[in-house]
């Protein structure tokens, strides 16, 4: 029994915005029937540059043919450089990620939590549980929660949680639910405890690894720079040479990491492009499919990427 009316009117309220949410869903055009057929996709990272280094082929391949990708850095990035951080760097990361999304043709998005302090708490969860409704997602990617960083774990749980919760009407009732959950994605790792990554899903990016290597050169606080911990010894360059032989080193490197998932995932690539194309593939991303979220079919991982080859 409640005594004090004004409880009452409040949870009355609460109760009447989320009915009202929850009718509306009935009228609602749930991500499985957009009405445009296009996909939407959303894909979160830790950093301004996890997932669009980690996405950013994928990214480039759905936005050339007219679906829907979001990237959305949970940090802001804050003390991810060895000389400068706060405002300043937190400005310059928006402002490398906002590029990097320029070049793939999506959207971006990087919340204003500081670098090296995410939490797993109720209104984080919340959020990304918001993002995900707001963005009708079919599909959501992100890290494993068993990683190096602790902003990347956390990322990974939070996401995690919100798998379940974006369906179900009265937690953020101010937000439609979403009418059918979407297939929950991790980006590739190479950790093993307490399990490895098992690369369910691989997709070749030979044809848009220039624009991934752009996205690279974007990111030029965190790459060419060397962010927090990964500055060149001896320094930063200072000659055009010696500034072009950075550059050079840093293209070099990272497009040997973008080999070498081809390389780990061959088999993987054979079961979906055919064992003498897969041959032939240089590049590729990798994904791990999520038992939290709808699990696809062989023909629904198809459809969420079309650009795989039909068997």
């Amino acid at each position: 029994m409640i005594s004090d009316p004004r409880a009452g009117k409040m949870c009355l309220g609460l109760a009447l915005a989320a009915l009202a949410a929850f009718v509306a869903t009935a009228a609602w055009v749930g991500p499985a029937a957009a009405a445009d057929g296009k996909l939407r996709i959303i894909t979160f990272g830790a950093h301004p540059d996890d997932c669009e280094l980690d996405t950013a082929g994928v990214a480039a391949k759905w936005a050339a043919l007219g679906h829907k990708v979001k990237c959305v850095s949970v940090t802001n990035g804050d003390i991810g450089h060895s000389v400068i951080a706060g405002g300043p760097l937190a400005l310059r990361r928006r402002a490398e990620s906002q590029h990097a999304a320029r070049i793939l043709g999506i959207e971006t998005e990087v919340l204003d939590n500081h670098d090296g302090e995410l939490m797993v708490t109720l209104e984080n969860r919340r959020r990304i549980a918001r993002l995900i409704r707001d963005w009708q997602a079919d599909v959501v990617i992100s890290h494993r929660p068993n990683d190096y960083h602790p902003d990347h774990r956390y990322t990974g749980v939070l996401v995690m949680d919100a798998a379940y919760m974006v369906q179900v009407p009265f937690f953020t009732p101010e937000v439609p639910p979403l009418t059918r959950n979407p297939v929950f994605l991790f980006s590739e790792d190479q950790f093993q405890k307490p399990n490895p990554f098992s690369g369910d899903i691989v997709v070749g990016i030979d044809d848009v690894v220039d624009k991934k290597l752009a996205v690279v050169e974007a990111m030029e606080s965190q790459f060419y720079e060397g962010g927090c911990c990964d500055v060149p010894a001896g320094g930063m360059p200072q000659d055009a040479a010696g500034k072009e032989a950075r550059r050079k080193q840093v293209h070099d490197f990272f497009a040997s990491r973008f080999a070498a998932t081809a390389d780990r995932f061959r088999s993987r690539l054979a079961e979906y492009y055919g064992a003498d194309r897969a041959a032939g593939i240089k590049y590729a991303e990798a994904f791990e499919i999520c038992e939290y979220g709808r699990q696809p079919t062989k023909e629904e991982v198809r459809q969420l990427f079309p650009f795989l080859p039909s068997r």
